[in-house]
């Protein structure tokens, strides 16, 4: 099965139901169709079979027909975040080799000088009103056929190449295949509740692999409804006027609407699922997060590299934690119908129950391989599975549990601080909004532990304050050695926190 099969299906079958909705207007799935069709012969029209395409857009309907449309020409479809420096996205232009560039209005003025710079670019499409000197997407994409060509693409071939956030060192390009990303969206069908009359609100940028829902809920043939960046309030108002039935949150999304003073003025009683993911749910905000919106949430773990989720913690299981089985709360669920998952340690043993290890995955919805990085790939695929870098534990009756990210541990006088563990004590700190602790580096002790913290909207609190409420509650080689008070914490444009920005910021401030 190819990705843009989806749209075919219901393309021809309910030709008529909406499939995206967006500001004040909406696409059937019979346009759909038609528009991944053009879309598709006018990219073979000035490319070739193997290109890679890149885009650099905001959450647009345009940006959707791309995601189908693109690789049902057999070409790659090569995401940008929009966040990124102008040279980020020229470096990651070089690295894929890019031949075309489809570039939301907006971002040209930022981008043009640096087009140069790109060798490969061969052609440059905007989306908007075009400009003097390229092409607007509705002129190339309108003036193709609007009927389907058969080209010799198969299930194999990438599909979507996304690069890493590069929380923790460089982006690589993670190669997704068409067969990868429809054994992850089938998976995901088989174990969440997905149903041809959803309405999912996207929250989540579509340069993320978190756009993976776009497929999911077509695949059922619901209806997505594109926010186009994330605002708490603006989160509400959609809800409230599309009856949205299911969305996905980041943590950090997740607080800012908990923590906003409108949150009881909308009706968002339509919401059957919220799932979350893309980093870890502190306990607290979780906890709020049901009280507020009851037992709707569900989550599970996933990643680039995997085209989706592996895990999954379902809303059932969310009930068994509210009703008395807390410690459930911290988990991100048990492997999907589709993938194996283990933990094992340095020499790929599997660990016991309750053994920290490292979380590796095996399946066909593991990426296919890193651009033009035979090292990273074969590394990553040491012993035939493919290495995540997550650190957790399982339970006796299959649950895993993130720890920490592996280059997230600190090793502090020989001993392993799980960064999640000591965060989640400083979330129940009744003036902290957003926590994250850090190793900076000590002479003594190899690395200290650090805290950083973003403190709630008129509240205070000492250093003394936070480490003390640690110190009572985990060892003493657990606790801070120091906390830095912030405005606003690093994060990717998924709302994942990138802590080497934090470590390069409070590196020099390593006490000697």
């Amino acid at each position: 099965m190819l990705i843009a099969d989806i749209v075919r299906w219901h393309g021809n079958k309910t030709p008529s139901k909406e499939a995206i909705r967006w500001a004040d207007q909406s696409m059937t799935f019979g346009e759909l169709l038609e528009r991944v069709n053009r879309v598709a012969n006018a990219m073979s029209r000035i490319g070739k079979v193997g290109d890679r395409v890149g885009i650099l857009a905001e959450n647009l309907p345009e940006y959707v027909e791309c995601y189908y449309g693109v690789p049902d020409a057999g070409m790659a479809l090569n995401f940008l975040n929009y966040r990124l420096h102008a040279k980020e996205w020229t470096w990651i232009l070089n690295n894929a080799e890019a031949n075309i560039l489809v570039v939301q209005e907006k971002f040209l003025e930022t981008i043009e000088p640096y087009l140069a710079d790109i060798p490969t670019l061969q052609h440059v499409i905007v989306i908007g009103s075009g400009h003097e000197k390229y092409p607007s997407y509705e002129d190339v994409v309108g003036a193709a056929s609007p009927e389907r060509v058969d080209r010799d693409v198969d299930e194999d071939s990438t599909a979507w190449l996304l690069y890493t956030s590069g929380t923790t060192g460089f982006p690589k390009g993670a190669m997704i295949t068409h067969r990868n990303l429809m054994i992850s969206v089938v998976s995901s069908v088989i174990e969440t509740e997905t149903k041809p009359g959803d309405i999912n609100l996207l929250a989540f940028p579509l340069c993320h692999v978190a756009g993976f829902i776009v497929p999911i809920t077509h695949f059922r043939g619901g209806t997505i409804v594109l926010c186009p960046m994330f605002e708490p309030e603006l989160w509400m108002q959609l809800v409230d006027e599309h009856r949205i039935t299911i969305t996905a949150l980041a943590p950090t999304m997740f607080n800012f609407i908990l923590q906003h003073p409108k949150v009881n003025d909308y009706d968002l009683s339509t919401l059957r699922t919220i799932g979350y993911g893309a980093a870890a749910m502190p306990v607290e905000v979780l906890r709020r997060a049901i009280a507020r919106f009851g037992p709707v949430v569900a989550s599970g773990f996933g990643m680039t590299e995997l085209g989706g989720n592996v895990l999954v913690f379902p809303k059932s299981d969310h009930v068994r934690a509210i009703n008395g089985e807390e410690h459930l709360l911290l988990s991100c669920g048990k492997p999907m119908a589709m993938a194996e998952v283990k933990v094992v340690d340095e020499n790929m043993n599997e660990c016991p129950p309750g053994v920290v290890g490292e979380i590796i995955v095996r399946g066909e919805q593991t990426l296919k391989g890193y651009f033009r990085n035979e090292e990273g790939t074969k590394k990553a695929y040491e012993g035939g599975w493919f290495h995540t870098g997550d650190m957790a534990r399982r339970d006796e009756e299959g649950f895993f549990y993130i720890v920490d990210r592996m280059k997230d541990m600190i090793l502090t006088g020989g001993e392993n601080v799980y960064s999640r563990e000591v965060e989640e004590v400083l979330y129940t700190h009744p003036a902290v909004s957003e926590a994250a602790i850090i190793g900076l580096p000590d002479p003594v002790w190899g690395e200290s532990v650090t805290a950083v913290i973003v403190l709630k909207p008129g509240m205070t609190a000492t250093e003394a304050e936070i480490i003390d409420a640690v110190k009572d509650r985990l060892a003493g080689y657990k606790k801070p050695k120091r906390v830095f008070f912030i405005d606003e914490m690093p994060k990717t444009v998924s709302g994942k926190l990138i802590k080497k920005d934090l470590r390069e910021r409070f590196r020099a401030d390593a006490r000697p």
